[in-house]
C-alpha cells in the first residue's frame, strides 16, 4: 500500500521515517506530506512537535485527534512549493487535502509556512 500522502513509497519507508525521528526532513514538503500522513493516523504527538513552538496549538490537540478520527481521508494533492529546500531557512507549500466527512467529500486548500527551528522543519501556520 501506498502511503497515505500519495508518494509511490509504503509508510514505512516514507512518512513513517519522519514519525519515527521527530520530524526530521530535508524539504518543507516532506514535513507537510508527513504531516498529512499524521493527520490521516490521528498522531497528536507528531502534528504537536512537528508545529513550530510559537505556533504550537497545544490546548487543541485533543480536538484536533478527535476531529482527524472522525474524518476520512481521501487524498493529498501538493500544487506547488516555493523554497522549503534543505539548504532555505523558510517555505511554503500549497495544497489539497481531501476528506470525506457528514456524507461528503470536502477539501483543505491551505497554503502553508514552514521555517527551521533548530535546524529541523517546522509546520508555521497559515502563509500570508
Amino acid at each position: 500500500m501506498n502511503c497515505y500522502c500519495g508518494n509511490n513509497k509504503t509508510y514505512s519507508t516514507c512518512c513513517e521515517v519522519f514519525h519515527k525521528n521527530g520530524g526530521k526532513t530535508e524539504t518543507a514538503e516532506q514535513l507537510m506530506r508527513s504531516r498529512y500522513s499524521a493527520f490521516a493516523l490521528a498522531n497528536g504527538d507528531y502534528l504537536m512537535l512537528s508545529h513550530h513552538s510559537s505556533t504550537r496549538p497545544v490546548k487543541e490537540k485533543k480536538a484536533i485527534v478527535n476531529w482527524a478520527k472522525s474524518v476520512q481521508w481521501i487524498k493529498l494533492e501538493v500544487q506547488e512549493t516555493s523554497k522549503g529546500m534543505a539548504t532555505d531557512n523558510e517555505g511554503t507549500v500549497t495544497f489539497d487535502a481531501y476528506f470525506f466527512e457528514n456524507g461528503k467529500v470536502d477539501v483543505i486548500h491551505e497554503k502553508s509556512a514552514f521555517v527551521k527551528e533548530n535546524n529541523i522543519w517546522k509546520y508555521l501556520g497559515l502563509s500570508q
